[in-house]
């Protein structure tokens, strides 16, 4: 890699001497990374950034070092049909009993994610004494589930679309 790179169809004379190294570096690495970074800021708006960003605040890993009460509200209130402004307040004296009680009970320090989060919650029956907050938790999982088979359905009609355009191409 530490040897000098040359490009096809040049000259060895005129050539500016980069390494192999650099080469891989600058010219093909970084534009791969700048192409990625292009495609995530394409499909993840500030909405669907501050969705998820909001979800993670549900995180049960560390003992719930993620939560965010106010970042929770804001995810209820993306959710008004759920969530009317009684159900609101409701939900924030809620999420300050549901961060006590979930940190105080070791059964809820080992979980994973909010999967196992909600799995717990039903079979210690934490879902009754918090509905809001577990309410919550199904639509962060409903979100990703929808989320991804949208993606899913857009990208079929793009492969068939593309298709119906190459074979419009041959018969026009």
């Amino acid at each position: 890699m530490d040897e000098f790179f040359v490009p096809r169809g040049r000259s060895r004379r005129t050539v500016q001497r980069p390494t192999n190294l650099h080469h891989f570096q600058v010219s093909l690495f970084y534009n791969v990374i700048d192409f990625q970074l292009h495609e995530m800021n394409d499909r993840f708006d500030n909405v669907n950034m501050e969705l998820l960003t909001c979800i993670s605040s549900l995180d049960p890993r560390h003992s719930f070092s993620a939560f965010d009460k106010h970042k929770l509200i804001k995810l209820a209130k993306f959710y008004p049909l759920e969530f009317n402004e009684i159900s609101l307040m409701a939900l924030d004296d809620q999420l300050d009993n549901y961060i006590l009680n979930m940190r105080s009970d070791n059964d809820f320090s080992d979980l994973k994610g909010v999967a196992e989060l909600a799995q717990k919650m039903v079979l210690k029956q934490k879902d009754l004494g918090f509905p809001l907050v577990y309410m919550l938790v199904k639509l962060a999982l409903i979100l990703l589930v929808a989320t991804a088979t949208v993606e899913r359905a857009f990208s079929a009609m793009n492969l068939i679309k593309s298709v119906l355009e190459m074979q419009w191409e041959i018969l026009g």
